[in-house]
């Protein structure tokens, strides 16, 4: 079972590590596959700076997260996805839903699902990293 929960859990982390390779090279594009769209080179830099650094910092912490199986460094990558998620659901109750609205939702809900699971099972470690 914690093989399968390392494995499932650095597979997430290499998708993260995609995504936001996508917004540090191609922020228009990646941004475009998000529904945003880029107004001048301050569109560019928050969309480069804000979406790598969210995907990235969850996939460092993923995978270290994994590979030592220590549950507390899964706790950044919750909160990113779980606040992530909250902000959707907000939205879809507030502005309604669109085309595919749900499968943002679903790949967060699933980073959610499997992180928490590791967190419980996974004990933290004593006295640092």
């Amino acid at each position: 079972m914690h093989l399968i929960l390392s494995a499932i859990i650095v597979l997430l982390a290499v998708i993260d590590v995609v995504v936001g390779f996508g917004f540090l090279v191609n922020p228009a594009q990646a941004g475009g596959e998000f529904g945003l769209t880029v107004l001048g080179n301050a569109g560019t830099s928050a969309l480069r700076a804000d979406f790598t650094a969210f995907f990235f910092v969850a996939a460092i912490f993923m995978a270290w997260g994994a590979w030592r199986r220590r549950g507390e460094l899964l706790l950044a990558p919750l909160a990113l996805f779980g606040i992530a998620f909250t902000g959707r659901l907000i939205n879809l109750l507030v502005e309604g839903g669109y085309e595919d609205w749900w499968f943002p939702m679903a790949v967060e809900m699933v980073h959610i699902v499997v992180l928490a699971l590791a967190i419980r099972l996974w004990p933290a470690r004593r006295g640092g990293f």
